[in-house]
């Protein structure tokens, strides 16, 4: 979807303000603002892969690609999700979330990442490619009231069939809701 004066790039510490004002008003709540900046102070953060989108130089969405582990047979292994999307209501129903999410995914494959794990609605990410994570022997618990669907993983060029087993997310989703 081509959105006329719509620019996506990586986030720079200009834009938190910015930033957190879109989260909190897409999720109407501060939880998911405050999951963004816990992730930004771990070092699980990936700067490369936290976006921002902006309509005529408007901040007006953001993305975030982390680091996570996958418990294996083998071990642990580093992996990277997906969480939180999100952009301001104004904007919404126009693309710019999956322009965000294609951007982001599109980036995690450059930088050789073998997959991307999103916890979410199936039938928004199924439309960008995401699958259901347990087809491809990925586990992802997900709170009572969510669909076993929305543990869903998306496969990069890096991936490897072999690449199972359960993830594990980070201390910065200890307090909020993933």
């Amino acid at each position: 979807m081509n959105i006329d004066g719509l620019a996506i790039r990586a986030e720079v510490a200009a834009d938190l303000p910015a930033i957190r004002r879109v989260v909190v008003a897409a999720f109407g709540s501060d939880d998911e603002a405050d999951l963004v900046e816990r992730i930004r102070a771990s070092d699980q953060y990936v700067p490369e892969l936290a976006l921002v989108a902006l309509v005529d130089g408007e901040l007006v969405g953001h993305v975030m690609i982390s680091g996570a582990t996958l418990v294996t047979d083998q071990g642990e292994r580093r992996i990277v999700m997906l969480a939180p999307l999100a952009v301001t209501p104004a904007f919404q129903g126009q693309g710019i979330g999956a322009a965000l999410t294609r951007a982001a995914v599109g980036r995690a494959d450059e930088m050789g990442e073998p997959l991307v794990t999103v916890e979410g609605s199936p039938r928004y990410y199924g439309a960008l490619g995401f699958e259901h994570s347990v087809r491809h022997g990925i586990e992802i618990e997900l709170p009572e009231w969510a669909p076993a669907e929305a543990a869903q993983v998306i496969l990069l060029d890096a991936y490897d069939a072999a690449l199972q087993g359960r993830v594990v997310y980070p201390p910065a989703f200890d307090t909020g809701a993933h």
